[in-house]
């Protein structure tokens, strides 16, 4: 069990494991001069982990904070390896996993570069809206691109 606001990884520290989140929320988050910007939330049943980090064994360049008290199951890279080579039905779940990333990070770009701050908040809304019960609206705001004065007009509107 982990405690809300505690870090899995910080940047600078190499991540070493892989979770899967049984049960809570967290975010991802880079600090740019100064700023917190999230860049993803993750809840139940999702896997998680810094990712270029964890594939390359580099030093993260993100943050991961829990958002609520949470259970996470833990797999180091070598373990992981290990279990992939002995056991190949192990890669369809990792690729299913990285699948879903790499979708994430494509719908990131698209919302940003196509659609509407009204528009973010209207898909998040219709895909996630769990995320609004859930997630402080500071972190939303900044995952939407945002400041939070703009999200509190965008929801007086809707």
């Amino acid at each position: 069990m982990f405690s809300k606001n505690e870090y899995l990884v910080t940047e600078g520290q190499r991540c070493r494991h892989i979770y899967f989140l049984e049960q809570g929320a967290l975010r991802g988050f880079y600090n740019l001069d100064g700023k917190e910007i999230t860049h993803w939330f993750a809840f139940e049943k999702d896997f998680v982990t810094s990712f270029h980090s964890f594939s390359t064994q580099q030093p993260a360049v993100e943050n991961i904070q829990l958002l609520e008290g949470s259970i996470l199951w833990a797999i180091s890279k070598d373990r992981l390896t290990g279990l992939l080579n002995q056991y190949h039905d192990i890669e369809r779940l990792l690729r299913i996993a990285y699948e879903k990333y790499y979708i994430r990070l494509e719908d990131r770009y698209v919302n940003a570069q196509f659609k509407t701050a009204t528009e973010r908040y209207q898909t998040l809304l219709l895909q996630t809206p769990h995320i609004i019960e859930r997630v402080p609206l500071g972190y939303i705001a900044s995952y939407l691109g945002i400041s939070q004065e703009t999200l509190s007009r965008i929801r007086s509107r809707i």
